[in-house]
């Protein structure tokens, strides 16, 4: 692996900068962990694929933007030769809503010189979504049981 001071190195050293990223005030500030990432990551989840750094800034630029207030707490993380996964709680609160909590992990490639290459979110957006405002609640998991089984 590179000198880079930018090469993550173990799943602590990640964790650590992750954390840092999701400050107090409740907005994100993501300068101090772009650098970790690569400029041809590729970025999946359950809304969207992107491929760059260009469009990931972006991308989590609008996340902030469109958040009254953002939060991520990472609950356990593991690393396995170049493969690390996490496991977080991101406390999300969007405009005229109530505040949501997200349940998710995240599995990140890195590549030899120890950036991230690629990076795939798993979370269930809507169930957690609405699991927060009353009515829709039941609504939806009663879809999901009806649909899904």
């Amino acid at each position: 692996m590179s000198a880079d001071p930018f090469s993550i190195r173990s799943v602590e050293q990640l964790i650590e900068s992750w954390t840092r990223t999701y400050n107090t005030a409740g907005k994100p500030d993501w300068s101090h962990l772009l650098p970790y990432y690569a400029p041809d990551i590729h970025f999946t989840d359950s809304v969207q694929e992107i491929h760059g750094i260009k469009p990931f800034s972006e991308m989590v630029e609008r996340l902030t933007r469109r958040s009254g207030e953002l939060r991520m707490a990472v609950l356990r993380g593991m690393m396995q030769d170049n493969v690390i996964f996490i496991e977080w709680e991101m406390t999300i609160l969007f405009r005229n809503t109530r505040t949501s909590v997200l349940h998710g992990a995240s599995r990140l490639t890195l590549n030899a010189d120890g950036k991230i290459i690629e990076q795939r979110d798993y979370y269930d957006l809507w169930g957690d979504i609405f699991d927060n405002i009353p009515v829709w609640n039941k609504l939806y998991r009663k879809f999901m049981r009806k649909v899904f089984g």
